[in-house]
């Protein structure tokens, strides 16, 4: 697929189901990736998957990955993204980006959030609240005396950047699983692949050539 890493699942779920919609059947291939996973799929009327269900299933998911026709070369990405923190590229893209945090509420990766204080009228009780928030957001930011990230493009760096470089030093992979749903739902058309290459062009115009001098 596009990163790599699917369509097809091997790891990370409870239960993976794979619909098979072929020669006149509608059926799930169900595969159990946990112990709750496990017990769910015991309590669900079901029969034993067959050679011929497996093989449906890998013509399933084959068929998804020939239609990815999108890929993100990651070699060197990280180095590249933070050495370029100052990239005009940034400034491009914001002049396109509406803010609109579309990405990251259909990202399955981002898990942005706040917390909110809720203090009852009569000042006798008091709730902490956390709920889902977004990057993309001016108040997301928001510390002692204002936002520290008050243009577009320092919040579409903050996303990108994390997304597919510092990512790697929280969880040892990347953000990015290759879905495609943030190039789908942005109403800018702004695609995360197409400025990956951006960026990457941009550094190697940028750095010298080997031997010290400028190709």
């Amino acid at each position: 697929a596009s990163m790599g890493n699917g369509p097809g699942v091997t790891n990370g779920f409870d239960l993976l189901l794979t619909e098979i919609l072929e020669d006149g059947r509608h059926d799930f291939v169900a595969l159990a990736g946990s112990p709750r996973g496990a017990e769910i799929l015991a309590a669900l009327p079901s029969r034993e998957a067959g050679p011929a269900d497996e093989a449906a299933a890998r013509r399933v998911v084959e068929g998804a990955a020939g239609q990815m026709g999108r890929s993100l070369d990651t070699a060197g990405l990280r180095e590249i993204l933070l050495r370029n923190y100052e990239s005009r590229c940034w400034e491009r893209i914001a002049d396109r980006c509406l803010a609109c945090s579309n990405c990251t509420l259909v990202c399955p990766t981002c898990f942005c959030s706040t917390v909110e204080d809720v203090t009852a009228l009569s000042g006798e009780a008091a709730e902490r609240h956390r709920r889902w928030d977004s990057c993309f957001t001016v108040d997301f930011s928001y510390l002692h005396g204002g936002s520290v990230r008050q243009s577009v493009a320092s919040r579409y760096r903050q996303w990108m950047t994390h997304k597919l470089a510092t990512w790697h030093d929280q969880f040892g992979t990347s953000g990015c699983v290759g879905c495609g749903r943030c190039i789908t739902w942005c109403p800018a058309g702004i695609d995360i692949t197409e400025e990956a290459r951006a960026l990457r062009a941009s550094d190697g115009a940028a750095r010298p050539a080997p031997g010290g001098g400028p190709s």
